[in-house]
């Protein structure tokens, strides 16, 4: 079974307005070039590290106007379209970093909230608190999709080989990272780790990332990538602008690298330290 799929590489401002004007034609150029199943970066919606007026802007799920927008976007594409994550609002005063994934008739066939806080001390003095802002996760997801489970994380949980795990043996043969992550630790650590997690899974790993300076002042590392069960890069963005990573999956390929290796009917309970 073959399936094409497009990678979002967005470089997302600091508004509604603003993100979805960017976002909207890249999906339509991903849906023209053939692609069935279309995935954006984290924060797709918005990106702003001001933290009272990020929670001024923050809405519900159901009533963000990137989401809305994505929900009418899928069905008239017809494509499955996976927010790779959206900053929303969860109750009256908290928050969450969210993955929705659409399918073609414009319904949410699944959500997750990422598990895994990016709370770190960088060497170049980078300091930064998510769970100061999100409400983590506690749920692995995956989502059946007509070629198969998919598999959601979101960014910093790649660095998290057990989750990967969970999802693997729950059946997804894909699994979706969307990430923004810093260009330190992007340059040092991205390809390695998204490698590592589909090679010991034996699954295909679809990264869309964000790129570029933003309008809140970071800067993020792009280079989308996708890579194969066997951990070879299929597909990768060139540098961190703004565009489209196209892919045709060969999802035949899992069960033989799986069949090849058979890692995930290896593991076994053990004790200690």
């Amino acid at each position: 079974m073959k399936l094409d799929v497009a990678l979002i590489q967005t470089r997302t401002p600091d508004t509604h307005e603003g993100a979805w004007a960017h976002l909207e034609p890249l999906i339509r150029e991903a849906a023209a070039r053939g692609a069935k199943l279309i995935l954006t970066p984290e924060a797709s919606n918005l990106l702003q590290r001001d933290r009272a007026e990020l929670f001024r802007r923050l809405r519900p799920t159901e009533d963000d106007a990137v989401v809305r927008g994505a929900v009418a976007l899928a069905r008239t594409l017809d494509v499955w379209l996976l927010l790779g994550s959206v900053l929303v609002r969860d109750g009256a005063d908290g928050a969450v970093n969210r993955s929705v994934l659409i399918d073609p008739a414009g319904q949410v066939a699944a959500t997750y909230d990422k598990i895994h806080m990016f709370d770190v001390d960088l060497p170049t003095g980078e300091r930064h608190r998510e769970s100061a802002a999100y409400r983590p996760g506690e749920r692995a997801v995956t989502a059946l999709t007509p070629w198969g489970e998919l598999g959601l994380s979101i960014c910093y949980d790649l660095r998290f080989p057990q989750l990967f795990r969970r999802l693997a043996q729950g059946g997804a043969r894909m699994i979706a990272v969307p990430s923004a992550f810093t260009r330190t630790t992007g340059e040092a650590h991205w390809e390695p780790l998204l490698r590592a997690r589909a090679i010991e899974n034996g699954a295909f790993v679809l990264a869309p990332a964000q790129g570029g300076q933003h309008a809140d002042g970071r800067a993020t590392w792009g280079r989308s990538t996708v890579v194969d069960p066997w951990g070879t890069i299929v597909a990768q963005a060139d540098g961190d602008e703004p565009g489209v990573v196209m892919a045709q999956l060969d999802l035949e390929a899992v069960e033989r690298v799986r069949r090849a290796v058979p890692s995930l009917s290896h593991q076994r309970e053990f004790e200690g330290p």
